[in-house]
């Protein structure tokens, strides 16, 4: 097994577990959140923490990652965002997926989760 580079390759949880559906660079007002990869990125990860707290978790309760970029260039941007938001915790497991596009036209990437809360 090739040692992974922020994510783990295996995760295990107990509790009550919460699924947020995937995420796109969308604001409240539902509109794209600019063009540029980090900008979209941030949106994002602002989206999923926000539905974390809805749940009552944080980041320490994600045990998994869905990620799906149009571009693989994009890659070590999104990562260096993620990694703000997952300082400190347990890195949890991830997919990553190129896709062809997205829902949204202008969209570069979407993110979905799994938390667990004890």
């Amino acid at each position: 097994m090739v040692t992974p580079t922020g994510y783990s390759h295996v995760v295990t949880a107990s509790g009550r577990t919460v699924y947020v559906s995937g995420q796109l660079p969308l604001r409240a007002d539902g509109s794209l959140a600019g063009e540029d990869i980090h900008t979209q990125a941030d949106q994002v990860f602002r989206n999923l923490e926000t539905a974390l707290a809805a749940a009552g978790a944080t980041w320490a309760h994600v045990v998994r990652l869905g990620w799906y970029l149009v571009d693989l260039a994009d890659l070590a941007a999104v990562r260096e965002v993620r990694d703000r938001h997952l300082d400190g915790y347990d890195l949890p497991a991830s997919t990553l997926v190129q896709v062809v596009g997205l829902v949204h036209p202008g969209a570069r990437l979407e993110v979905d989760l799994v938390a667990c809360l004890d």
